[in-house]
């Protein structure tokens, strides 16, 4: 047993001679009092017993590498994963780009678009530098409009301003995302201009959704739509102007008024593409995983890494 201790070490020392400390194998032969071609063997010997293991990461591997592993545990077929910038808005552009190219990949044509902030930095990024080619042929919004003056909650504009910037037919939802209350939901989604974008829907290949954080901001109303049913039921995240807990579950109310995709539509859908932003948590993308709805992920290598730690 310590002669094969003893000859480990030995191995292990000219290991790190030549790995780490990068001596030429005739120097350490002339350290030790061997020959070269003996340095050689011990070399090679060093890694068939695995004293030494080498490890070569080329270009995305590290990302492919951990998309695989998702990929074991949940419904995810692929996606892309970015380095963190350095700050929120370099990594945030990062994801936009990456954003687009698996849009290539995916050879998406007919496709809807969500809301919240890492989509209005995606429609910033269209608008100031259109993509040269684009497939997409039909763009929709999966919710109304918002209220409130906030850019990145106009669906209606944001789906303009990407079907202007790649080359794509664009559908309107003329409804607000938050009706004043159910009734009068069950009124619009009764009306000929939520019929045509339901048919919209039915037939979309790839779905834009984002991974927000709970709470957020702005709230959707969410107490009025929600009561104590989002405390109770621990939501840690929100996908268009659902909440969902960290098992996975979609919270249900009787009294949400809000205009949007029904789940059951995404859940049908070919691609459901979650966008992860830069401040997008573990938990709320743990929950969103679990869901089984999203088959594609755009996210931070370090996001991912958490999440499978």
């Amino acid at each position: 047993m310590q002669d094969k201790t003893d000859k480990l070490r030995r191995l292990a020392l000219v290991a790190r001679r030549y790995y780490l400390e990068d001596k030429k194998q005739s120097d350490i032969a002339a350290e030790l009092g061997v020959s070269r071609p003996l340095i050689s063997r011990m070399l090679s010997e060093a890694r068939e017993l695995g004293v030494v293991e080498i490890t070569i990461h080329a270009p995305g591997e590290t990302a492919n590498a951990l998309l695989r592993r998702l990929a074991e545990t949940t419904f995810l077929h692929g996606g892309a994963l970015v380095s963190d910038g350095g700050d929120d808005g370099q990594t945030n552009l990062a994801l936009c780009r990456e954003t687009l190219a698996l849009l290539e990949r995916l050879e998406a044509r007919q496709v809807g678009i969500g809301w919240g902030h890492f989509i209005g930095q995606l429609v910033s990024l269209v608008e100031a530098e259109p993509p040269k080619h684009s497939g997409v042929k039909h763009l929709f919004p999966l919710l109304g409009n918002a209220g409130f003056p906030i850019r990145n909650y106009h669906s209606n504009e944001n789906v303009r301003i990407l079907a202007s910037a790649l080359g794509a037919e664009p559908h309107f939802l003329y409804l607000p995302a938050l009706a004043e209350s159910c009734e009068e939901k069950e009124v619009l989604c009764a009306t000929e201009l939520y019929r045509q974008m339901d048919q919209q829907w039915r037939q979309m290949d790839t779905a834009l959704v984002n991974i927000g954080n709970y709470p957020s901001t702005p709230d959707f109303a969410s107490v009025a739509r929600y009561g104590p049913l989002l405390q109770r039921q621990r939501a840690c995240g929100r996908l268009l102007a659902y909440f969902f807990n960290e098992s996975g579950q979609i919270i249900r109310s009787d009294h949400d008024f809000a205009i949007q995709l029904p789940i059951e539509h995404l859940a049908q859908c070919r691609n459901v593409v979650g966008l992860c932003s830069a401040n997008t948590s573990v938990r709320a993308l743990r929950g969103a995983l679990r869901t089984g709805l999203f088959t594609h992920l755009v996210a931070r290598e370090q996001l991912v890494s958490q999440l499978l730690e």
